[in-house]
C-alpha cells in the first residue's frame, strides 16, 4: 500500500513564507508526476504546481513567481516553497503522485491535506 504524507502547513501572516513536504512510501516501483492541489470549503479543489519525474515543473497564475515545486527522487519527496504569501492562498494543501507499485500497474495517489492559514 502506498503512503502519501504532507507535513509543513500552519498559520502566517501575509508576506511570510511556508514549506510543505510530501513523503511516499510504501510499494513504490516508479513515480511520474507529483503535485500539489489546493482547495477551500464550497470550491473545487484546483492545482497549484506539478513537477515531473525529469524536473521539468508547471504553476498556476496564481503562485507563479511566489511559488516553488522541487522533489528529491531518492527519497520520494516533493517539496512546496511558498514565498509572499497572501490571504487567498489560504486551504487545505494536497500533495498528489502518479504512483507505479509495478511496472504494470499505477494509480493516483493523496495526501490527507494539510492546512494553510494566510491571516494578519
Amino acid at each position: 500500500q502506498v503512503q502519501l504524507v504532507e507535513s509543513g502547513g500552519g498559520s502566517v501572516q501575509p508576506g511570510g513564507s511556508l514549506r510543505l513536504s510530501c513523503s511516499a512510501s510504501g510499494k513504490i516501483f516508479s513515480i511520474n508526476a507529483m503535485g500539489w492541489y489546493r482547495q477551500v470549503p464550497g470550491k473545487q479543489r484546483e492545482v497549484v504546481a506539478v513537477i515531473t519525474n525529469s524536473g521539468s515543473t508547471n504553476y498556476a497564475d496564481s503562485v507563479k513567481g511566489r511559488f516553488t515545486i522541487s522533489r528529491d527522487n531518492v527519497d520520494n519527496t516533493v517539496y512546496l516553497q511558498m514565498n509572499s504569501l497572501k490571504p487567498e492562498d489560504t486551504a487545505v494543501y494536497y500533495c498528489n503522485g502518479r504512483i507505479w507499485a509495478t511496472m504494470f500497474t499505477h494509480d493516483d495517489y493523496w495526501g490527507q491535506g494539510t492546512q494553510v492559514t494566510v491571516s494578519s
